[in-house]
Order: C-alpha cells, then sequence, then structure tokens
C-alpha cells in the first residue's frame, strides 16, 4: 500500500511486543501502531498507511536497530513466499508469543475468568511437520525488487511454489519448503522440470490460460504418500505422460491422482478427482486406530501435535464410558473415533457429507461400533427434537472453522445444555467471542494451548467450560 496524504513518516519506533496475525505492536502519541514483519526490540521508520482514533497501521521502510531476539532464518525463501514468518524469533519466544495472544484474547475479547491455564505444548519437530501442502503453477513468478533491479527487464517466468502475499496471480518459485519431508520437494522440483522440458504451459489465472494449474502432495506419518495434479483443460496425451514419469520416477507413491479443473478459481472440494494409479487414498494412524485420507479429506496437517491435541481434548472431556458426547464440526469423525472407546455413544454432526461418509467409513474400519454420524447445517441438524431422539449430551465437543460457531449453532448448544463443553479452536479470536456467548451458563475452567505450526503465527486452543 502507497503513501497517502497527510500519512506521516514515524521515525525511531521502538516496537514493544508480538501482536496478532504476526504483526508487532508500538505506541505513539498514545495510539498502538501495527507493523508487520518486526519482532519487539526493533527501532525502525514506519510509513503509516492507515489511521483510525484508536490505532494505526503502517510497514518499515528503514530499519535502525534490529530486536536482540532475531535469529538467522534457515529457509532461502524467508521473507518472500509469505510463509513460516517467525522463522527468525527462537522458537521458545514463538511458544511464549502464543501463549499470551491465547490468554489476552480469552480475557479482553472473552471476558473469562481464568484458572488452570496450562503452558503450550510445543511441537517436537519444528521442520517437515505438515503432512499437506498445495502448490501453485504459475506463467508469472513473482519477482523481488532486487531482482528486477538486476535484470532491468521484467520476464515473464513459470514457476511452482507458493503465491506471493496479496497477489493472486503471482507464485514465489520454490526449490526446497522445510515445512514437508521427503519426498515432496523431489516430486515438486521433478515435475517442474519435466514440464519445463516438454514445454507444458503452466496456468495464467489472471488470463485463464495454461494446462497445469495446482499440485497437491500429502505424506502421511505411515509412509504412504497422495499427489493430486490438477489441469485447467483436457489434454489426454500429455496428462498420461506426465503422470507416468511421475509414477515411475516415484514408485513410493501411493496414490496418484488428478482432476480436470475448468473453473475460474482452484477450488477442487467440488471437482471429481481420478485415480491413475495405486489406491484413491492413504492411510494415517494414531494411537492405534487407522484413519481413510482421500483427497477431499480434511486431517490436521501436523499428525505429530494432531495426536496431542486429541489427547489433550479427550483428558479435558473427563469421559469415564457412560457419557453421551456430541462431536460438532466432526469433518472426517477424527475426534469422534478417538474418543469413542470412552463413551457410550458419540454422535458426529458435520456439513460436508463426503466428510461424513468417510467418518462412517473410519468407524468401521477401526470396529467402532457406538459412533453415529450425520451430514448438514449445524444448526439445522442440532435441534431440540434431534436431541430428544439421540439422547441429551453430557460433553459437547465442537471444533468450528476459523470463523468460529454461529450464534445459532451457540444458542442450539445452550438448549442442549450438556455438563460440559471442550471447545477446540485454530483461532482464539473467534473462539473467545464465543465463550462470551456461552459466558451467562457456562465457566471456563481449563485452558490449553498447542502449537500446531511452528515459524507462524497461528495457534490451537483447547478450552474446558463447565455448566455453571
Amino acid at each position: 500500500m502507497g503513501k497517502k496524504k497527510n500519512n506521516p513518516l514515524l521515525e525511531n519506533v521502538e516496537i514493544k511486543k508480538i501482536a496478532a496475525e504476526g504483526k508487532s505492536i508500538a505506541y505513539v502519541d498514545e495510539k498502538v501502531l501495527f507493523v508487520p514483519n518486526t519482532l519487539p526490540g526493533d527501532i525502525v521508520d514506519v510509513q503509516v498507511t492507515r489511521k483510525r482514533k484508536s490505532f494505526l497501521e503502517g510497514f518499515v521502510v528503514q530499519t535502525r536497530r534490529l530486536s536482540e531476539w532475531r535469529i538467522p532464518a534457515f529457509c532461502a525463501h524467508f521473507g518472500t513466499c509469505g510463509g513460516c514468518k517467525w522463522q527468525n524469533l527462537p522458537y521458545q519466544k514463538q511458544l511464549e508469543c502464543k501463549q499470551q495472544e491465547v490468554t489476552e484474547n480469552l480475557q479482553r475479547i472473552g471476558k473469562a475468568e481464568l484458572q488452570d491455564v496450562r503452558p503450550i505444548l510445543g511441537s517436537a519437530h519444528t521442520r517437515n511437520y505438515r503432512n499437506k501442502l498445495e502448490f501453485t503453477f504459475s506463467a508469472k513468478r513473482f519477482l523481488t525488487r532486487e531482482e528486477i533491479d538486476r535484470e532491468g527487464i521484467v520476464r515473464h517466468l513459470p514457476a511452482l511454489g507458493f503465491h506471493a502475499p496479496g497477489l493472486f496471480d503471482k507464485v514465489v518459485d520454490i526449490d526446497t519448503c522445510h515445512l514437508q519431508g521427503a519426498p515432496s520437494n523431489e516430486i515438486r522440483n521433478f515435475i517442474r522440470e519435466y514440464a519445463l522440458k516438454n514445454n507444458l504451459a503452466f496456468m495464467d489465472i489472471r488470463n485463464l490460460q495454461g494446462f497445469l494449474r495446482t499440485l497437491i502432495i500429502r505424506t502421511a506419518s505411515t509412509g504412504e504418500v497422495m499427489v493430486v495434479l490438477s489441469f485447467y483443460r483436457e489434454e489426454r496425451a500429455e496428462r498420461e505422460k506426465l503422470l507416468e514419469a511421475v509414477g515411475n520416477a516415484f514408485p513410493q507413491i501411493t496414490s496418484l491422482m488428478y482432476v480436470v479443473n475448468e473453473k475460474p478459481n482452484d477450488t477442487i472440494t467440488d471437482q471429481e478427482i481420478l485415480l491413475f494409479r495405486g489406491r484413491d487414498h492413504i492411510f494415517e494412524e494414531m494411537e492405534g486406530l487407522r484413519f481413510k485420507i482421500g483427497p477431499k479429506s480434511f486431517y490436521q496437517t501436523n499428525s505429530g501435535q494432531a495426536l496431542q491435541l486429541y489427547r489433550q481434548t479427550r483428558e479435558l472431556a473427563g469421559l469415564t464410558g457412560q457419557e453421551v458426547v456430541y462431536d460438532l464440526y466432526t469433518g472426517t469423525g477424527t475426534i469422534a473415533n478417538f474418543v469413542a472407546a470412552r463413551a457410550a455413544k458419540v454422535i458426529g454432526i458435520e456439513y460436508v457429507p463426503e466428510a461424513i461418509e468417510d467418518a462412517k467409513a473410519n468407524s468401521s474400519l477401526n470396529g467402532i461400533g457406538n459412533t453415529l454420524f450425520f451430514a448438514g447445517d449445524m444448526k439445522e441438524v442440532l435441534t431440540e427434537a434431534f436431541v430428544s431422539e439421540h439422547g441429551r449430551p453430557d460433553v459437547i465437543i465442537t471444533d468450528p472453522p476459523r470463523a468460529g460457531m454461529h450464534p445459532d449453532v451457540v444458542a442450539a448448544i445452550l438448549k442442549a445444555a450438556p455438563e460440559r463443553i471442550v471447545y477446540v479452536s485454530c483461532n482464539s479470536a473467534t473462539q473467545a467471542r464465543d465463550i462470551q456467548l456461552l459466558n451467562e451458563q457456562y465457566r471456563v475452567m481449563a485452558v490449553q494451548p498447542v502449537d500446531m505450526f511452528p515459524h507462524t503465527h497461528h495457534v490451537e486452543n483447547i478450552v474446558l467450560l463447565h455448566k455453571r
């Protein structure tokens, strides 16, 4: 965002603390100043881009002193691809900042009286921890200002990697990504080289032209690998030669799939994904349970921390084997199946019908007979009639998307009146908002943050609520 008239340039601003969404905070004339890509202790000159009554926003134009917290980033793409923005922050400091964010959101937004706030559970692995990544093909590689100045002429080169921050049509070409273990980098780099050598057209999303569109790679904790290639148009001969080459070069791929997506957007959840080689799913394992993962399945992207998250969720639920448990936003039924052995009955509800079919299949796969799954809009399914038919819940576990729960869902939970609610969230701000809505009837008994995404500002959080 460029400089606007009357927006000042602030000099020698000292950054004081980490804020939400990866920004940091300074204080200028009793106003909060939000500045991205900075750390506490930095002294910088800031160009203000937005002025409001109580806060300012801006960006760094010059750094005068670097924070003592800073450490060297380990990735060559740091600062360009937009991911892993906290690589230059020691991991222990990252955990402290995430713990602080959770506590402040629950107190400030949720108006919660906190007790038993437990230390955040850090990730044993801070690199190669993701089991799924999605890469984008682009006919227009993102060029840094240094590259443009050095080259003098802007050339549109193809790229396979991640979208540059704020740019839907430019992609940062990725050589090595430290988020996913082998053979992810090898597969991606092989496909790029094959495409360049054989003159396959990378997608131009602005003009809706091209052949190669996206690449999804899943690497399960079991060692199984899924690759899904998305094409903008069908060119059967070229498609089959590419898929054949990938399959031959990487025989360890368990599931090699493809989709022809002719829509303007990259979403493939509404498309038919076809099998080229292997089987149409892979398996994840957790505490002896096996989970079938298809190309559209949701599964926590940090397998190791997912186990910690679900163990903490189960513990906080306080299950004795006698409880009726409702698992809202159940997805593919991972939590529901994980806690089923310690409950009398588990009812899973999810909006996506395909996910519910996966949840049922996972129960069957593991010989679990005390789960029931229902597809539909949460606020329409969770009615008095539904509760009357299936039993009033003793415990409700809810794990909504980042936007949190719809007010009607909160109202339905209050009507169902479980003794305990275990609220799992990837956004402590919307979690805190919902907890305030529950506050009249429920009090916060315990808080357990879990770090699922090292080197990012994201944090997962579990809150236990008891009926007043």
